[in-house]
């Protein structure tokens, strides 16, 4: 959530920077000033009458003192009267703080001067490319026709127990899940992140935090008689850890690093896209966080994007780096980079991972502080990315590597799985 007088000092630039979402931003910010405006008017209003009751009150009693009762009874008729306006203000003030937190909520966060123009996904900017698109014979498979063959993973077994979007992996495909598993927090826990395991449930407080709740695109499975909800990644439970905390300056970076099944309901989602494991409503995925100095921060989004690009390389896979447009960022981040690797038989580009800078947008929504020295608390800037998902890294994996013996592994896996096939 953007603070109110951050927006109210930088109005002309908020405005612009929001201007790259392609949202009437000019309306928004506007609104959320005239709210603010009536809001400090009201307890401008109600710290007037309490000055003034409060003199009154000692009138009373100097009269009192003084044995002029009747002058004092009029006075505190009239004080009993500012009583009751300043109740009725303090009330409006209260209404009106509700109403521009409330506003201040449908508010996205700035794009960071980096973020590219652009509508949607055809507008984001491609930073770079690695790896090798392979050449696959004419009778090549898709990962679900794959699957099938091989006796990998059943679909129709999820949606038998559960419903679409809710696979059954086994034999082979259950023990790579495990040995990916393990290679992730294993290159994360290499590179300094902690690990960690979270709940899979949150509350309310967490969901705001970090931007997820209020729900505006009905992705979060809530349990309605405990008032909780199924996280829809680990960046939820992690960044929640320091939710109402103020840290000290000279513990950040803080990293942290999980592993948690995800839960979605990707409501609309439809059609060819959402064939085999390119779209879940519940899938598993490795996550790293960081809470960064403000200063710092963008140097730290480039590390992670660096990180997560050498996992991707140690496994082979083509892939591309795009840095999204205003258009197609999410609610929350002021810039992210999406991972796309190339899945061959489909002959399409699967995201696998986003690696996201929040600045202070969750933080202040957490308030999640931190001290330096004698300076007054500050918002820190929070970061977070996939690292990886697995769905579509391992649609990825099958179709790219296939073959008549099987499929396979990436020499990294193998060391982690104990065998070389899927087959």
């Amino acid at each position: 959530m953007l603070q109110i007088q951050f927006i109210r000092e930088h109005t002309a630039e908020v405005i612009e920077r929001l201007k790259k979402r392609n949202i009437d931003a000019e309306t928004l910010i506007n609104k959320a000033l005239e709210i603010d405006d009536m809001r400090k008017k009201a307890q401008y209003d109600c710290d007037a009458l309490l000055a003034e009751s409060n003199q009154l009150s000692r009138t009373v009693g100097e009269l009192m003192k003084a044995g002029n009762k009747a002058e004092a009874e009029a006075i505190r008729s009239r004080s009993a009267a500012l009583k009751e306006d300043i109740k009725n203000l303090e009330e409006k003030v209260k209404q009106l703080e509700a109403e521009l937190q409330q506003h201040l909520n449908q508010i996205p966060n700035t794009p960071y001067h980096m973020v590219p123009e652009g509508k949607g996904a055809d507008d984001n900017l491609e930073i770079r490319k690695g790896g090798s698109i392979p050449s696959l014979p004419e009778h090549a498979l898709p990962h679900w026709e794959l699957a099938a063959k091989y006796n990998l993973i059943d679909f129709e077994l999820g949606v038998k127990i559960t419903g679409a979007g809710f696979p059954v992996y086994k034999g082979k495909m259950a023990r790579l899940q495990r040995a990916m598993v393990n290679f992730l927090l294993d290159q994360n826990t290499k590179a300094g992140y902690t690990e960690y395991v979270p709940p899979l449930v949150v509350n309310e407080a967490s969901g705001y935090g970090t931007g997820q709740l209020p729900d505006k695109e009905g992705q979060m499975y809530f349990i309605g008689e405990d008032n909780l909800y199924l996280i829809p990644t680990s960046e939820v439970p992690l960044t929640n850890f320091f939710r109402d905390e103020i840290l000290k300056a000279e513990d950040l970076p803080i990293k942290l690093t999980a592993f948690t099944p995800c839960f979605r309901r990707e409501a609309g989602s439809y059609g060819k896209d959402v064939r085999g494991l390119n779209r879940l409503h519940q899938f598993d995925k490795v996550e790293i966080v960081q809470i960064a100095h403000p200063d710092k921060s963008y140097q730290i989004l480039e590390e992670m994007v660096a990180h997560v690009e050498g996992i991707i390389q140690l496994l082979g896979l083509p892939y591309r780096i795009l840095r999204l447009c205003g258009g197609d960022m999410g609610f929350a981040s002021a810039m992210t980079y999406d991972f796309e690797v190339y899945s061959a038989a489909q002959n399409k580009w699967l995201e696998v991972s986003s690696v996201s800078n929040f600045e202070s947008f969750q933080a202040n929504r957490m308030k999640l502080r931190f001290k330096e020295g004698n300076e007054k608390p500050r918002l820190a800037h929070t970061l977070n990315g996939s690292s990886l998902a697995f769905p579509r890294i391992l649609a990825a994996l099958m179709e790219n590597n296939q073959s008549e013996q099987g499929i396979l592994l990436p020499a990294i896996l193998q060391q982690y799985a104990g065998f070389e096939y899927l087959n």
